[in-house]
């Protein structure tokens, strides 16, 4: 058993899990984590999808409650018939276009460049997000995941697919996508974590699935790790999240991201780091 090789494993279930949540892009510091721990081969990257499902299972517990009564009234009650419609509704866009995009994406925008660029430019979108909310320019119609339309649901789910782009965020293109199309900042990240759950499980089973002739039994301690540390750290950030925006903008992301982006961009060209391509 390579001990070297689980510890990697569980530094990015963390990173995984810290970040898959936040509008801070967990594609992204994914990308940037392997090139300095050298994880970075194609086992890693299928490796990177995988764990996405530890980081569900910790939605999928915070959210039980919310999960269990509606699969309980679904037979019989409208609002719970609405809800998961629409929660399919919204997975349907990233279904489509990444059995479409997916591969040519992977391929050519999966550079630590291409994330740091990102990562500035969806800074400056929150922070433009967050002042036109703040300054009344977009109405609140939505308050809770239960009043949204099919309409609202399908616009969400076709931000959601600016997140292909690796260094977008898939939570962060939700939250202020929904927020810019009216949803409150709750209701936009309740969303967001419900789509989450079929759209995280269902890349992470095609990937496991798709590069199954790279994967040996001798992976699963690799694999298990992963999801282990993912999990603990998503339920914790998830969590501190739900009662960070309570009482807190998004802002503060945004100015991480644009100094995170600069700093890659800085150590990339000074030489000082060597990202790997």
């Amino acid at each position: 058993m390579d001990i070297v090789l689980l510890i990697k494993a569980a530094i990015m279930g963390v990173v995984e899990g810290l970040t898959e949540f936040l509008p801070i892009s967990s594609t992204g510091h994914l990308i940037l984590a392997g090139s300095l721990l050298g994880f970075d081969d194609e086992k890693a990257k299928v490796f990177d999808i995988a764990i996405q499902t530890g980081a569900i299972f910790a939605v999928i517990l915070v959210y039980w409650q919310k999960i269990r009564d509606t699969m309980v009234a679904l037979p019989t009650d409208k609002a719970a018939q609405r809800f998961a419609l629409n929660v399919v509704i919204g997975f349907f866009p990233a279904v489509i276009l990444g059995l479409l995009f997916g591969k040519a994406i992977k391929a050519h925008l999966f550079t630590p460049a291409v994330v740091a660029t990102t990562f500035i430019v969806g800074g400056f979108i929150i922070l433009w997000a967050e002042r036109r909310q703040s300054a009344g320019g977009t109405a609140v119609r939505v308050h809770s995941v239960d009043d949204m339309t099919a309409l609202d649901a399908l616009k969400v789910g076709l931000v959601q697919c600016l997140a292909m782009v690796p260094g977008t965020s898939r939570s962060g293109a939700t939250i202020i996508g929904g927020m810019l199309l009216g949803l409150s900042r709750k209701s936009a990240t309740d969303f967001s974590f419900f789509l989450a759950i079929p759209t995280l499980i269902g890349a992470g089973a095609y990937s496991l699935y798709k590069e199954r002739a790279l994967l040996s039994m001798a992976d699963v301690p690799m694999f298990g790790v992963g999801l282990v540390f993912s999990f603990l750290s998503a339920w914790l950030c998830v969590r501190w999240l739900l009662k960070f925006i309570s009482t807190h903008s998004f802002v503060g992301f945004a100015y991480y991201r644009i100094a995170f982006g600069i700093v890659v961009l800085l150590t990339s060209w000074s030489g000082l780091v060597v990202w790997a391509e």
